[in-house]
């Protein structure tokens, strides 16, 4: 193998010098002959000296050889110049040319692969750096799609499921008023409690049509936060007196333990909302006559809040799917109660938003729900007192 390629080697410089021995006789053989001489009486002018001795008649002559000397090194600069760029002119070409046969060989493989025609096997040796990345590209492209499509799924079976769910009511409502109307004569405590009746369904009902709306906003909504300065136990407070109506019937009640002059820097209006989802969820699976409690503790860097209910124990390994969106597909809690399933996943994304965290913990004593939001201290009130 050695030897052949010092053969090869061999060759190549003595066809190199052919070459140039070639060129120099046919640039003399152009000079000299075809342009009858030039070459030589430019030569003898600039480069030969002639001088006459008029005592012995002769004529003496020869090179001028400082001047050849100039011309030379001009010429072999020219040259080295010339040589240097031609070099570096087709080298680029030839990368150039090589790339693109890099490139459209790469492009032909990975196609393969996409396509599924051939396995890893298809990327050659110079590839095998890449061709893990793109099995893991792809493997991330296949996972998200079918994420995509399961999301997608699961958003068309509640639209179908609400849909069926719409009737209920809806046929409640016309039926209750449709027996009011032909029955004028009826005594007035049944009017009464159809009318008690007729109006619980048509708030199901908008309870219903509302959250077919939420599920047609959620993926093109986009959590813009507005900061601003919150005091955290009024606005828990606040929320506690709006839910009285709804707790009063079955005897809950909601108590808040926060630290009276705390104030936090985030958004007012998506906070209210996680709050007001969490609060919703304690008070529809929270036992008759027991306490939601919320409880606020502040550290330097962050604040807790805490709600915490007595009720049915959510499974562990429910825990995190919770937070899922559509999760009420999974579950088993009533028609009367459950909701669309972005409650908890809406209050995820909006606590992420404010670079916080929201987790749940669930044993047979009770139900926590723990909202963690970053404070800062120069810009946060931070204080302990009650």
């Amino acid at each position: 193998m050695n030897e052949k390629k010092s053969t090869n080697r061999t060759n190549s410089i003595l066809k190199m010098i052919a070459g140039v021995l070639l060129f120099i006789l046919a640039v003399s053989y152009i000079f000299d002959n075809l342009l009858n001489g030039i070459f030589a009486d430019w030569f003898t002018r600039n480069f030969v000296w002639t001088e006459a001795n008029y005592e012995d008649g002769l004529l003496y002559s020869g090179i001028y050889w400082p001047r050849l000397k100039d011309f030379f090194f001009g010429c072999l600069v020219i040259l080295c110049f010339g040589f240097v760029f031609s070099v570096d002119f087709f080298r680029k070409a030839y990368a150039k040319k090589k790339t693109q046969e890099f490139l459209g060989m790469l492009s032909d493989q990975i196609d393969d692969f996409l396509e599924g025609r051939k396995d890893i096997s298809v990327f050659s040796k110079e590839f095998s750096s890449i061709s893990l990345t793109i099995s893991k590209l792809q493997k991330n492209a296949i996972e998200k799609e079918r994420l995509l499509e399961q999301e997608m799924q699961q958003k068309n079976d509640l639209i179908t499921y609400l849909a069926h769910d719409l009737k209920t009511p809806l046929a409640s409502v016309i039926g209750y008023l449709c027996l009011l109307e032909e029955t004028p004569n009826l005594p007035e405590p049944l009017r009464e409690q159809y009318t008690a009746i007729t109006l619980e369904k048509a708030y199901r009902l908008e309870q219903l049509i509302n959250e077919f709306f939420e599920i047609t906003r959620y993926n093109l909504h986009t959590i813009v936060l507005n900061p601003g300065k919150i005091h955290l136990k009024q606005m828990l407070l606040q929320m506690a007196d709006e839910f009285f109506p709804i707790l009063e019937e079955q005897k809950k009640k909601i108590r808040v333990e926060a630290p009276s002059d705390f104030i936090l820097i985030a958004d007012a209006d998506k906070l209210a909302r996680v709050f007001n989802n969490i609060l919703k969820n304690a008070a529809s699976y929270s036992n008759p006559g027991t306490e939601i409690l919320v409880t606020v503790s502040v550290f330097p860097t962050e604040v807790m809040i805490v709600f915490t209910n007595e009720g049915t124990p959510i499974p562990k390994h429910l825990c995190e799917t919770i937070f899922e969106k559509f999760y009420r597909l999974d579950s088993s809690r009533s028609s009367k109660t459950g909701g669309s399933g972005l409650g908890l996943a809406i209050a995820k994304e909006i606590v992420e938003a404010h670079h916080g965290k929201i987790t749940v913990k669930s044993d047979i004593h009770s139900t926590s729900f723990t909202v963690i939001l970053p404070i800062h201290p120069d810009i946060n009130g931070v204080s302990v007192s009650s």
